[in-house]
C-alpha cells in the first residue's frame, strides 16, 4: 500500500513553523475520502455509518466558524477529473486553496479548542491528503 498522509510529520511541521508568520499564505488542500469514515473506539460518531465525504462535511461545518474568525477564505475549489502530468495512480476527490491573512492565523485556528474537537472528523474522513503552503503571487495571463 502506498504511503498515506493525514497529519504533518514533525519535520514538515517544523519547516512550516520556521517560515515567516507575518505574511499572507495560501494552503493547497488535496483530499481523498475513505469509503466509510473511521472514528476511534468510543467516539460519539463511531459506527454511525457516515461516508468519508460526509465526515469531512461535518469537519467543514464545525471548523468553518473558526476558519472565518481567523480571517480565512477559500480562494479556489474544484472537483478532481484526471491527472494530466503525474502518476496514473494519483487520484483526489476534491481540492481547494485556503487563504490566511498570515501563518499566525493558521496557528490560531489549529490551536483553538473547538477546532481540535472538530479535527477528529477530518481524520476519520480522509484516506489520504496533501496540505502544501504557498506564498501568494500575482495572477495574470501568462505562466511565469
Amino acid at each position: 500500500m502506498a504511503e498515506r498522509y493525514i497529519d504533518p510529520s514533525p519535520a514538515n511541521f517544523q519547516a512550516f513553523k520556521d517560515l515567516p508568520r507575518d505574511e499572507p499564505i495560501h494552503m493547497l488542500n488535496l483530499l481523498r475520502y475513505r469509503e466509510h469514515a473511521e472514528y476511534p473506539e468510543g467516539h460519539e460518531n463511531h459506527g454511525n455509518g457516515w461516508t468519508g465525504r460526509r465526515a469531512y462535511e461535518e469537519y467543514g461545518k464545525t471548523s468553518g466558524t473558526i476558519f472565518r474568525r481567523v480571517g480565512g477564505t477559500i480562494v479556489w475549489r474544484g472537483a478532481f477529473q484526471t491527472v494530466v502530468t503525474g502518476p496514473d495512480t494519483m487520484h483526489w476527490h476534491d481540492g481547494f486553496v485556503a487563504e490566511y491573512p498570515n501563518a499566525g492565523a493558521f496557528f490560531e485556528m489549529i490551536k483553538d479548542a473547538d477546532y481540535q474537537l472538530a479535527v477528529v472528523n477530518r481524520t476519520a474522513a480522509l484516506e489520504d491528503s496533501r496540505l502544501v503552503r504557498f506564498k501568494p503571487g500575482e495572477g495574470g495571463d501568462g505562466f511565469s
